[in-house]
């Protein structure tokens, strides 16, 4: 069982930045793969970015790539997403994901939702014009 709590979202101005944290419970932290979706207003729930459990591996949506960084920190149980030149319609709520991954899958399976076992809250950001 794993429990995610993410943080660091709030309001910023267009071309600024923002560092999305994702605190996980849980043992095996560094087996999972970890995702981040985010779901704006009226819309459907999309993906953002991935990584793998050792970190080697990313995936990004086009609309971020050169944008936004994912990262993390096995030892902290933390990973992040990093947000640079943010726009406004970045607004959304934030969420991250998890999944405890044995053997290889491709990164279609990372931008999938239903892939994931474990969500957390989300976090608002909120990037003004």
């Amino acid at each position: 069982q794993v429990t995610l709590g993410e943080s660091g979202g709030g309001l910023v101005q267009a071309g600024g930045s923002l560092r999305l944290s994702c605190a996980a419970s849980g043992r095996t932290f560094s087996s999972y793969a970890m995702g981040w979706f985010r779901q704006a207003p009226g819309k459907e729930r999309e993906f953002v970015a991935a990584i793998s459990w050792s970190g080697g591996t990313t995936y990004y949506t086009d609309s971020v790539k050169g944008r936004f960084t994912v990262s993390r920190d096995n030892a902290k149980n933390t990973v992040y997403l990093q947000m640079n030149s943010l726009k406004p319609e970045d607004t959304a709520v934030y969420y991250c994901a998890a999944r405890e991954v044995k053997g290889y899958y491709s990164g279609v399976f990372y931008q999938r939702q239903n892939w994931y076992d474990y969500w957390g809250q989300g976090t608002q950001v909120t990037v003004s014009s």
